[in-house]
């Protein structure tokens, strides 16, 4: 699992998952903070499909933190004001760039969040489609 899809998944799911992965490695390999969580602003970078370029739309408020674990860089950034989660998110990082056995565990985990994710994201479709007008039955005065 890629690093994109990792953080997502760690991001919509509830905390508790990515606290318990963070909490393993915090109980058994040295970790020191780089950066404490701190906010920031950041450019959102769109790509314009017409002419095949890309530009900065504007910015966004995120909370980024930097830790490492034995002498491995890890970095968290999430949207918004989260200093929990950055440095969460960050000793996550830190374990898998270290390729720690924890990891191998945590596929599993991060694979039936996703799932869960899933489910969610269909029964909100599905919720919203039957709100959705069919302009075709409609008949004209």
């Amino acid at each position: 699992m890629n690093r994109r899809k990792r953080t997502e998944i760690l991001i919509k799911s509830p905390i508790e998952v990515a606290r318990s992965f963070a909490k393993e490695i915090e109980n058994h390999y040295d970790m020191t903070i780089i950066e404490k969580p701190h906010q920031t602003l950041t450019m959102i970078k769109i790509k314009e499909e017409a002419r095949k370029s890309q530009f900065f739309i504007g910015e966004v408020l995120v909370t980024e933190a930097k830790v490492k674990v034995k002498d491995q860089l890890g970095l968290g950034i999430v949207t918004g004001i989260n200093e929990s989660l950055a440095l969460t998110l960050a000793i996550i990082d830190a374990a898998y760039n270290l390729e720690l056995i924890e990891t191998k565990k945590w596929n599993e985990k991060l694979f039936y969040e996703e799932k869960k994710l899933q489910k969610q994201r269909a029964l909100e479709v599905e919720r919203i489609l039957k709100t959705k007008v069919s302009f075709e039955t409609m008949q004209e005065y």
